[in-house]
């Protein structure tokens, strides 16, 4: 019997996410092509067999296509000029956070041209991807998510099917909703320990070690020790999703203060200029509001994905 032909595979978006995505995919031996707004940040991915296409409208002619961009304008922009020439891909599967109305027009414009659509969010950064533990949340037609969960084990170990429509995006705004409670939580009770006389080092390993422990307090503790604050996640970003969330908490009913205040923190910090930092900045901020200014501990720690 002949051996199926496996599905060509198009990619859109190059940036922190999407290049370590991306070249997962392409190291696992998909036939990938590559477009990304700025060529030059997709080229390094040939290196590990990729295409880079010179246009966006190339990879219509692809069997699934991806997208990983920053927000859902950035979507309707790409989506757009994929659609614009006569050539359409099966599917597209949608990786950004966006919002459920978002994701809903998304699908419907889909649906229109008959292309499948699946909704697949993730939880993780770059360093995530290249430790190989970033994860995905997924809904739309049972059938396509089956089909992509070959190249989505490729990317990350785990893919959970939530169901059809924008399960996924609610699933994923309450995800990061949580990220921005839990980042504020934890730079309080750190600078509270510090305040009272506990190094931050000595702090954090006992909280990673207790049952309040966390792959995420884990990851983040290099950072809240050693004050290396390299970017995962911006606080312009992390703005976004908790306003996503609280849209969501309106149109559910749901009260959220803990996720308002975290919101508003993290508009202080914007408005004092801190737009494009990590948003473990948070830390910082916490300490001067207790009247700290904190220097690095310089102790090696691990970030629990090695």
């Amino acid at each position: 019997m002949p051996t199926p032909t496996r599905p060509t595979i198009g990619w859109i978006g190059a940036g922190r996410m999407g290049y370590e995505m991306a070249a997962r995919l392409a190291k696992g031996g998909a036939d990938v092509l590559v477009w990304n707004r700025t060529r030059a940040k997709a080229e390094p991915l040939a290196q590990y067999g990729a295409k880079v296409a010179s246009a966006l409208p190339e990879l219509a002619a692809r069997d699934i296509v991806f997208c990983m961009v920053a927000a859902w304008k950035d979507v309707q922009q790409v989506i757009g000029e994929l659609l614009s020439g006569k050539a359409q891909p099966r599917m597209v599967i949608e990786c950004s956070s966006i919002s459920l109305e978002g994701s809903a027009e998304l699908r419907a414009l889909l649906a229109r041209r008959g292309i499948a659509y699946l909704a697949a969010p993730v939880s993780g950064n770059a360093k995530v991807i290249k430790a190989g533990k970033l994860t995905f949340v997924c809904s739309g037609p049972r059938a396509s998510f089956d089909e992509a969960l070959p190249y989505l084990k490729m990317i990350g170990p785990s893919a959970s099917y939530v169901g059809e429509a924008e399960l996924a995006r609610i699933v994923k705004i309450c995800h990061n909703v949580f990220l921005g409670v839990v980042a504020q939580s934890l730079a309080e009770v750190t600078v509270l320990a510090q305040k009272a006389g506990v190094p931050r080092h000595a702090f954090l390993e006992f909280l990673n070690q207790s049952v309040m422990g966390s792959m995420f307090t884990r990851y983040k503790t290099p950072a809240f020790v050693n004050l290396d604050f390299k970017v995962t996640f911006t606080p312009e970003l992390l703005r976004k999703d908790l306003d996503l969330g609280l849209d969501a908490g309106r149109r559910f009913e749901v009260p959220m203060p803990l996720a308002s205040a975290t919101r508003d923190l993290i508009q202080s910090m914007m408005g004092r200029g801190m737009r494009e930092e990590d948003f473990a900045t948070l830390l910082l901020q916490q300490a001067e509001a207790s009247g700290l200014q904190l220097q690095p501990e310089n102790v090696e720690v691990k970030d629990g994905l090695s």
